[in-house]
C-alpha cells in the first residue's frame, strides 16, 4: 500500500526540521516515550483479561547499527495494525496540522507533543524512517511503514515474530552524532532516567586489565520507580539521600528534603531538597527538575515553581502542566498558577514544622537556610506572612530569636526617645568588633546581619513596622544609636568646633572619602577618636550594588563622620599642644575675627528697614571689604590650624587608629602608623 500523507503542505518536514532544530536531540525522549506508552497499554490489557500473552518483562530498547547508520528504538507494547499505522501515523498524526503550524509558526518549543507531532520529531536526524510492528490482536501480521522525509509513505508486509514495534531510524549525514553510544547514553540520562518501564541500552561493562569489559549483561539505563512516585511513609532518610545522589552524583549532601504528594484539586508528585550554596556556581549547576508522568521535559521551571523556590534541588512531576509549551502560556496557565501557589505553602509549612520539632536543628541549619527564607520573603507576599513564624534573627554571640521573641528581649532597653524600637546590627564581627563591644557596654544586643539580603530584608521589615528601625553598629557612636533624653555631657560651641576642626581635618585620608569632624564627650574611657558611617547613605549604596538603577547613589564618594572624644586625655593633650603652640597667633586671629564680625553686625543694622537700593554704595563697598578680610582671615587661621595638624604625631596617631578600628588603614598608611607606633613609644 502506498499513499500521501494528509497535509496541505509540502514543506511540512523541513517546516518540522527548521523549527526544532535548536532542541533536535529531543526526538529520543519522544520516540522512548511513545515506545514507554505502548508497553504500559499492553500491560493494562493484559490486567483486565483483554490480552492473554505474556505481560512480563516488557521493556524498551535501544539500539545503534553504525555499519548500517540506524538508531532502533524497539518495543514488546500493543503494536500495530495495517490499517492503526494508517490511521495513527498519516491521518490523526496531521490533523489540523496546517492550523497549528500556522498558530506556532513563531514558537519552536510548542510544536513537539501536539497533533501527534512528537513521532514525527525523527526526521529531524533522519533521512529515512520505518516502523515495524505487530499488533496484540488475534490474526494479526507484521506490518512496515516507510518514509523518506516527504509526503509519499508505504505500508507492506514485513516480517517480525513478536508483538510490538521497532522505530528504525536511518539518521542523516548532519546527525551522526547520534550513532555514537556516549551521545546516546547522556540523551537517555537526560530524557529517560526515571521512565516507568525498563529501558535498555547495551550492555553493562566493567574495568579489567586496563580496559572496560563487556559483562554479557542487559544495561538498563533507568529508575522504574523513583522516590517521588513512592508514599512518604514508604521512605527513608536513607532513601532520599540515595535519591538525591541519583539526580545530582557530584552535589554535596543536602540539609532536608520536602516530599510533595497532592492530588487534588491537580496531580503534583515530587521531592525537593535544601542545598547547602557555597557560591553562584552551585546555585547555576543543579537545578529542579520538571517531569510529566516520569519523562523529563525541562529544568527551566521559571513560572511553575516560585522564582525564590528555583535555588532548591530535585523533582517536580505533573501530569496537569502541558508538555512542550511556550514559557508566556506556562506563567498565564491556571493550573500552573494554582501549582506555584501551592508549592509554596507546601515549603513553609514544612519549613514551619521543622522549626516547631526541632528546633535547635532548624537553628544550627539557618545560616544556610536564610537565603531561601529571606528571599521568598522579599519576593512573595503569602510565604512571608507564614515565613515571620519561622524568621529568625541570630546575634553576634551566636543566639536565634523569632522576632517576637527579639522584641522582647530588647523593649526595655532599645527604645528610643520617640517610642520607636531600635534593632542595631553589625555585618562583619571582626570589622565593627569594638562598635560592638561599645554597643554592649551600654547592654544593648547587636544582630548579626552578614548575608547579601540583608540589606533590603531590613528595609521591608522597617516598612512592614513603622514603629521599629535598624542601625547598624557603626553608623554613630554608641551614646548616640539609640537616642534617649538629652544627658549632662560637655558640649563645644560652633565657634570651638570651627577653631578644631581643621586639626584633624588635616590627616584625614581625602582620597578614602569625605571625613566630617564632629566632637563629643564620650567619656574617658571611650575612645579618643570613632569614625562612623551615616545609615542612610551607606544602606541606599548598598541598595545601588544590587539594583542597576540606583546608580546615583553608588556613583557618590564615601562619607563618614569623624567623631573626636573632647573627654579623652590624649585629645586634650593635642588640644593643650595647640594652645602652647599657636595661643598667641590664635588670639590675634580671634581678636581681628571678632572686630571684623562686630564691624558687620553694625553694617547689619544700619541696612535694617532699607530696601536694597536705599543703601549707600559707600556701606556696601565696606560691608564687601569686610567680608573679604573676615574669609582672608578665617582661611588663614585655618591654614595655621591645619599645618599644626599635620605637624602633630599625636593628632595624627589618634586618626589612624580610628582607621584601623574600621579596617580602612592599609598600605604605605599602614607602614607608617606602625613606624610612628614606634617613635611614640621610644
Amino acid at each position: 500500500m502506498q499513499g500521501k500523507i494528509g497535509v496541505t503542505s509540502e514543506n511540512l518536514f523541513p517546516i518540522i526540521k527548521k523549527f526544532l532544530y535548536s532542541d533536535h536531540d529531543i526526538f529520543l525522549r519522544e520516540i522512548v516515550s511513545n515506545a514507554v506508552d505502548a508497553t504500559q497499554k499492553l500491560k493494562t490489557l493484559g490486567s483486565v483479561g483483554q490480552y492473554k500473552g505474556n505481560t512480563e518483562n516488557l521493556q524498551v530498547t535501544v539500539s545503534i547499527d553504525k555499519e548500517a547508520q540506524t538508531l532502533t528504538v524497539s518495543d514488546n507494547g500493543i503494536g500495530l495494525t495495517s490499517e492503526e499505522m494508517d490511521k495513527y501515523l498519516n491521518q490523526i498524526a496531521f490533523s489540523g496540522a496546517t492550523e497549528f503550524l500556522d498558530k506556532y509558526k513563531d514558537d519552536a518549543n510548542a510544536i513537539i507533543g501536539h497533533f501527534g507531532l512528537g513521532f514525527y520529531s525523527s526526521f529531524m536526524v533522519s533521512s529515512k524512517v520505518e516502523v515495524v510492528s505487530l499488533s496484540h490482536k488475534e490474526g494479526s501480521t507484521p506490518v512496515k511503514w516507510s518514509c523518506s522525509g516527504s509526503p509519499e509513505y508505504a505500508i507492506e508486509d514485513a516480517i517480525r515474530e513478536e508483538v510490538g514495534t521497532d522505530v528504525i531510524m536511518h539518521i542523516n549525514e548532519e546527525s551522526k552524532e547520534f550513532l555514537e553510544e556516549a551521545r546516546i547514553q547522556t540523551l537517555l540520562d537526560k530524557y529517560c532516567k526515571f521512565l516507568p518501564v525498563q529501558i535498555a541500552f547495551g550492555e553493562k561493562t566493567e574495568w579489567k586489565e586496563g580496559k572496560e569489559v563487556a559483562t554479557g549483561e542487559t544495561n538498563v539505563i533507568n529508575d522504574t520507580n523513583p522516590a517521588w512516585t513512592k508514599k512518604p511513609a514508604d521512605l527513608k532518610e536513607e532513601d532520599y539521600s540515595k535519591f538525591y545522589r541519583q539526580l545530582y552524583p557530584m552535589g554535596d549532601d543536602p540539609m532536608f528534603h520536602i516530599h510533595l504528594n497532592v492530588d487534588y484539586p491537580f496531580n503534583l508528585t515530587g521531592v525537593l531538597y535544601f542545598p547547602r550554596l557555597k557560591n553562584n556556581v552551585e546555585i547555576q549547576k543543579n537545578k529542579i527538575q520538571l517531569y510529566c508522568n516520569q519523562v523529563f521535559v525541562t529544568d527551566h521551571v521559571e513560572g511553575i515553581v516560585p522564582e525564590f523556590l528555583t535555588l532548591l534541588h530535585g523533582v517536580i512531576d505533573s501530569p496537569d502542566i502541558p508538555l512542550n509549551v511556550s514559557r508566556s502560556y506556562l506563567q498565564s496557565d491556571s493550573n500552573v498558577k494554582k501549582i506555584s501557589s501551592h508549592i509554596t505553602k507546601k515549603v513553609a509549612d514544612r519549613l514551619h514544622e521543622i522549626f516547631k520539632n526541632e528546633r535547635e536543628d532548624f537553628e544550627a541549619k539557618w545560616d544556610d537556610l536564610k537565603i531561601f527564607i529571606e528571599y521568598g520573603m522579599l519576593s512573595e507576599e503569602k510565604f512571608y506572612e507564614r515565613a515571620m513564624k519561622f524568621f529568625l534573627l541570630k546575634n553576634t554571640d551566636g543566639k536565634a530569636f523569632t522576632w517576637e521573641e527579639y522584641e522582647n528581649l530588647i523593649k526595655e532597653n532599645q527604645t528610643d526617645k520617640e517610642n520607636k524600637m531600635v534593632y542595631l546590627y553589625a555585618t562583619d564581627k571582626t570589622e565593627q568588633y569594638s562598635f560592638i563591644e561599645a554597643a554592649k557596654a551600654k547592654g544593648y544586643d547587636v544582630l548579626l546581619m552578614d548575608d547579601m539580603l540583608a540589606t533590603p530584608m531590613l528595609n521591608q521589615l522597617e516598612q512592614k513596622f513603622p514603629e521599629k528601625r535598624f542601625v547598624r553598629v557603626d553608623s554613630n557612636v554608641a551614646d548616640r544609636l539609640i537616642e534617649k533624653e538629652n544627658e549632662n555631657k560637655e558640649e563645644l560651641s560652633a565657634d570651638q568646633k570651627m577653631v578644631l576642626s581643621p586639626i584633624f581635618e588635616a590627616v584625614t585620608p581625602s582620597e578614602q572619602g569625605n571625613f566630617m569632624i564632629d566632637f563629643e564627650d564620650l567619656g574617658e574611657s571611650a575612645q579618643p577618636m570613632v569614625i562612623t558611617q551615616n545609615e542612610f547613605m551607606r544602606r541606599m549604596k548598598d541598595m545601588s550594588a544590587m539594583q542597576p538603577g540606583m546608580n546615583m547613589y553608588g556613583d557618590m564618594p564615601d562619607s563618614y563622620n569623624l567623631v573626636v572624644n573632647i573627654a579623652h586625655p590624649l585629645v586634650k593633650q593635642v588640644f593643650e599642644q595647640k594652645d602652647t603652640t599657636l595661643g598667641s597667633d590664635l588670639d590675634h586671629f580671634a581678636s581681628d575675627i571678632q572686630s571684623k564680625k562686630t564691624e558687620i553686625e553694625s553694617l547689619n543694622k544700619l541696612k535694617e528697614g532699607k530696601k536694597e537700593e536705599e543703601v549707600p554704595q559707600e556701606e556696601k563697598d565696606k560691608m564687601t571689604a569686610l567680608n573679604g578680610e573676615l574669609s582672608t582671615l578665617e582661611s588663614s587661621r585655618r591654614e595655621k590650624l591645619q599645618s599644626f595638624g599635620k605637624d602633630s604625631d599625636l593628632a595624627k596617631q589618634m586618626v589612624d587608629l580610628a582607621l584601623l578600628a574600621n579596617n580602612m588603614l592599609k598600605g604605605k598608611a599602614l607602614n607608617d602608623f606602625v613606624q610612628r607606633s614606634v617613635d611614640l613609644i621610644k
